[in-house]
């Protein structure tokens, strides 16, 4: 091998062996698959191995491309790990900061405050995914993961940001038309709403009660991996939902929605999570400190 792997060919690579596909890799990029597919030729002739089996319906990793990829992922790990070391020693925060959040609490609460981010520490370079999935933080190398849920892996690293729990509600005029829930097995013969977003079992139901944790199995006509449509659904009179304080407070408030059985819920505490300790990297370190300030000023759940 005569020459050095384009970096940016290599980062081409691992987002097509993740994605297994052209056409999510270049729409993700804002490219054409056309010059995806160019620069991963390009790649294979600068490394002189084949790194993909092409079809017409998929794309797969070649046994050459598995080892490209073990060693492309060390290769930006070190360089995420030398950029942090750098910046640690800074005053001011700079470089790349990727985050990934949820569909529904990246828009309402993560996407805004990084705004505000932006403003007080110019010389980061913010990249925001949202996801319906958890993410694998450092196969896909995100930076910090704001995330709701009290399930998180051992090998990474946690701060809470504010409690929170999801609560069962549903509109008024659903609740008149096929009656109010009196215990949590009712739930069984009622439309729910059902929601396949990151943690959540689809159609399957944990909640903390009077006896301690149950669980029920619901089904309904409409079903979702975003929160905010079911949320919608909710407010149409479409069914019962299981849902984020955060995200209904504001329609049971007002009215819009009615909080059913509310002595059962389920712990969905907020949660910055990263990979490796603060201390190595300013710009996440700034970044958790500036969404803990963010979420204690703008969210409190009620006791």
């Amino acid at each position: 091998m005569n020459n050095l792997p384009n970096l940016d060919d290599l980062d081409i690579f691992l987002q097509v062996a993740r994605r297994a596909s052209f056409a999510a890799v270049a729409d993700e990029r804002g490219m054409s698959a056309a010059f995806i597919s160019k620069r991963i030729r390009l790649l294979e002739e600068s490394l002189g191995v084949r790194l993909l089996h092409r079809t017409t319906r998929r794309v797969t990793v070649s046994e050459e491309g598995e080892r490209v990829y073990q060693w492309a992922q060390q290769i930006f790990e070190t360089l995420r790990r030398m950029d942090d070391d750098l910046n640690a020693g800074q005053r001011e925060p700079a470089g790349q900061l990727r985050i990934a959040s949820s569909l529904g609490l990246g828009r309402r609460f993560v996407a805004p405050a990084l705004s505000e981010l932006a403003a007080r520490y110019p010389g980061l370079d913010i990249r925001l995914d949202v996801h319906d999935r958890l993410v694998d933080l450092i196969a896909e190398g995100v930076d910090l993961d704001i995330r709701v849920g009290n399930v998180i892996a051992p090998h990474l690293i946690a701060k809470p940001l504010a409690r929170n729990r999801r609560v069962l509600c549903a509109a008024p005029g659903y609740l008149a038309a096929h009656g109010t829930p009196r215990v949590l097995a009712d739930l069984a013969s009622h439309d729910c709403l059902v929601i396949k977003e990151r943690d959540h079992p689809f159609g399957l139901w944990h909640l903390e009660g009077p006896q301690g944790e149950e669980s029920v199995r619901v089904t309904g006509g409409l079903s979702s991996n975003h929160g905010e449509v079911a949320h919608q659904w909710c407010l149409d009179g479409q069914g019962i939902l299981l849902r984020s304080w955060w995200d209904v407070h504001d329609s049971i408030a007002d009215g819009r929605l009615v909080q059913v059985l509310p002595e059962y819920q389920q712990a969905a505490d907020i949660w910055a999570v990263y990979t490796a300790p603060l201390a190595g990297s300013a710009k996440v370190r700034v970044a958790v400190e500036f969404f803990r300030q963010y979420f204690a000023e703008r969210y409190r759940l009620p006791d």
